[in-house]
């Protein structure tokens, strides 16, 4: 499998909301690529404490360069803070600035910047336009692109929240240098999801390049970033609304959140979360006899070598059922859980015997500490 060059564009194909996931090196200080979708020479940069330092000054550089006027709110970081109090601090501050509906609203941060920018953005003065410019590899590979926007409850995560597209998506690899490792961990957990979904040799690929990926190869990190996309645009350009094969993208994503909520936002990182839930899906898939022990040892193995977490915490039984059912995925009373049959073949049901999820859940089944 070639590896491509850095540096390259993708395409979200939506009709007239289609819009371009640009990949590579530098991007943040070629405000070129973002003034050519703005709708006024004016933005509002959100972002947060630990970004701001690092890159709110390049971006604004590069956006001067284009004569765009930009400002910035900058917040708290943590998914402790995305919630509605964050969010109304956004709409004060927007209105402080006397941002317009036209005023293009930037999300430079990871993934809980993105989602409450862009919710933001859909819901202020009805919307105004949004760009992503993910720093984190989560937010790059999975957050930033489909148009998913929320906030979290105390009772469920992302449970508040809209589709609404960006114009255009900045990966800039560049930002990956100050990442901290759990967080690049964290983000592998997505890459991994892709492969474990419905490409195969993807995950063929990453159980050969590991290794390069936790330490940062260059260019192993950007085909990884490149790839994630372009399968998570396929998948979002068939259905954007989440009513069909999008919901193959929330695997380990129903136990995973419930492991976010159960131990409270933060305490586990999104990516840490849903890699238990893939192994806790894998398992049920395996109790189930969909899925063969190998590969069920090769999505542990590979996850393990990611540095992340194969089993989720001792919530409970009960304190694990009440959770997945404020899940977003609940149909009809029931939960509609994403399963394998193999590596690189999921599949949604909500046929998931009781004694087999108890099993797993409660750690017989290998899911649960």
């Amino acid at each position: 499998m070639a590896l491509i060059n850095p540096g390259s564009t993708l395409t979200l194909s939506l009709g007239e909301r289609s819009y371009p996931i640009h990949i590579g090196p530098g991007l943040l200080s070629r405000g070129e690529l973002i003034a050519r979708d703005l709708a006024q020479p004016k933005a509002v940069i959100i972002t947060n404490t630990v970004v701001a330092p690092l890159y709110l000054d390049t971006l604004r550089c590069g956006l001067e360069k284009q004569k765009v006027a930009a400002d910035a709110i900058v917040l708290q970081d943590g998914e402790k803070h995305k919630n509605w109090l964050t969010l109304n601090q956004v709409f004060d501050e927007l209105l402080e600035l006397r941002a317009e509906r036209k005023t293009t609203l930037i999300a430079l941060g990871g993934g809980v910047i993105g989602d409450l920018a862009g919710f933001a953005a859909a819901i202020f003065q009805r919307g105004t336009p949004f760009i992503q410019i993910p720093t984190t590899l989560l937010a790059q590979v999975d957050s930033s692109v489909g148009g998913k926007t929320a906030i979290n409850h105390p009772l469920g995560k992302n449970m508040i929240g809209t589709f609404y597209q960006p114009r255009a998506v900045l990966a800039d690899t560049d930002t990956l240098r100050t990442l901290p490792d759990r967080e690049l961990s964290a983000g592998i957990a997505e890459v991994i999801k892709y492969g474990l979904i419905g490409d195969l040799e993807f995950f063929d690929w990453l159980e050969s390049n590991m290794d390069k990926l936790i330490a940062r190869d260059s260019e192993v990190l950007t085909y990884a970033i490149e790839r994630s996309c372009r399968n998570k645009a396929a998948i979002v350009a068939r259905d954007e609304r989440e009513e069909g094969v999008r919901a193959l993208l929330n695997f380990g994503h129903t136990f995973g959140h419930a492991i976010e909520s159960g131990l409270g936002y933060g305490q586990w990182l999104h990516g840490e979360a849903v890699a238990a839930g893939m192994v806790i899906a894998t398992h049920v898939s395996r109790q189930m006899g969909l899925v063969s022990a190998e590969a069920a040892e090769r999505t542990v193995s590979l996850l393990r070598r990611a540095r992340l977490p194969v089993q989720g915490p001792p919530l409970g039984l009960d304190r694990y059922l009440d959770l997945m059912g404020h899940d977003k995925k609940v149909e009809g009373g029931k939960i509609r859980y994403v399963l394998l049959k193999n590596i690189g073949e999921a599949f949604i049901s909500s046929a998931v015997p009781p004694d087999v999820l108890a099993k797993v859940l409660t750690g017989e089944g290998v899911g649960a500490a």
